[in-house]
């Protein structure tokens, strides 16, 4: 897929850190970009700065992610890339000082991180399968962002990593399931991201943090992740796959 503008794109979680710095880069390259996010101070002032359209909606909703993709479209036109990149990440056990983890907070978890990506990924899919191929053959590219978690879940991850564990399994059949539509899916599983959050640490602990990954021995830019996000879209032979964008890091139980 070459980006240009002629094509847009849906950035979920687009307002602040990965999401914010992928739409920023598509938008250099000059696709049309939606954002798709709660934050709607910082969400508006990210679309502006782009030319583009901000959609509040909480993905774990589906009639307000149907309405934020009218509203894009309407914008935009169809969209021919959808990269998620909400989520959230509360931490707690299983079992903490007697009690059990709460299953609200954990069934949040999954509505916000599983059931989200999949409910921006199943409603763009039904956009793109009707719409005319590219130059490429192809009709559109999904990018769903995992983490490690989903591997090396950590110590008060229980939630966090089965969510995100979740979108690693659902990859290979939504991959499958859309292959005779010329619709591609990966995912992006980062390591220790430098996002704002991460940024906001004191610099010791982000050294500490930096110093658990073996090569290269620093925290992840959310520029990386926004290079692998394209390439991704330009690279029609990647589909169905997981990448993680790590250093080589395999997390410690705590």
């Amino acid at each position: 897929m070459q980006l240009n503008n002629s094509i847009a794109a849906v950035i979920s979680g687009g307002a602040s850190g990965l999401g914010e710095t992928t739409a920023r880069a598509l938008a250099e390259k000059g696709v049309k970009v939606a954002i798709f996010d709660l934050n709607e101070e910082q969400g508006t002032k990210v679309a502006n700065d782009l030319g583009g359209v901000f959609c509040k909606v909480d993905v774990s909703d589906s009639a307000s992610v149907t309405a934020a993709f009218e509203k894009a479209r309407a914008a935009n036109g169809q969209e021919r890339i959808v990269v998620n990149c909400a989520g959230i990440a509360p931490a707690a056990k299983t079992v903490s000082r007697g009690e059990a983890h709460d299953p609200a907070l954990y069934a949040k978890v999954i509505a916000v991180n599983l059931i989200g990506s999949f409910n921006i990924a199943s409603q763009a899919a039904v956009g793109m399968a009707a719409a005319d191929e590219l130059p490429s053959k192809e009709r559109g590219v999904i990018i769903n962002t995992a983490s490690v978690a989903a591997y090396d879940g950590q110590v008060g991850q229980i939630a966090y990593a089965a969510s995100k564990g979740g979108i690693v399994a659902m990859t290979l059949p939504m991959a499958r399931d859309l292959a005779d539509k010329s619709i591609r899916v990966m995912v992006i599983a980062p390591g220790i991201m430098k996002t704002p959050m991460v940024a906001s640490f004191p610099q010791e602990v982000q050294d500490a943090l930096a110093a658990q990954i073996p090569f290269p021995s620093r925290l992840g830019e959310p520029s990386e992740y926004a290079q692998l996000a394209m390439h991704i879209c330009e690279n029609e032979m990647l589909n169905g796959e997981v990448i993680r964008l790590d250093g080589a890091i395999r997390m410690a139980p705590r």
